[in-house]
């Protein structure tokens, strides 16, 4: 029986990856400031990531 895809998981470990690789390539998202192009990309991971955080909590009893 196969399992049901998670689309927020699935969403927020896409945003992990663009942000990774754009970090990578990118010496100004390495430092304090994030380029212009950076700026989204790096804003969206930290949306998913705090969504996926706060809907575990509040699966777990804690929010």
């Amino acid at each position: 029986m196969s399992r049901p895809t998670d689309d927020l998981y699935v969403r927020y470990m896409k945003a992990f990856e663009d942000s990774t690789k754009h970090t990578v390539d990118c010496p100004a998202c390495q430092g304090e400031t994030p380029c212009t192009k950076g700026t989204p990309i790096h804003e969206r991971f930290a949306r998913l990531q705090d969504a996926y955080h706060n809907r575990l909590k509040r699966q777990n009893g804690n929010g």
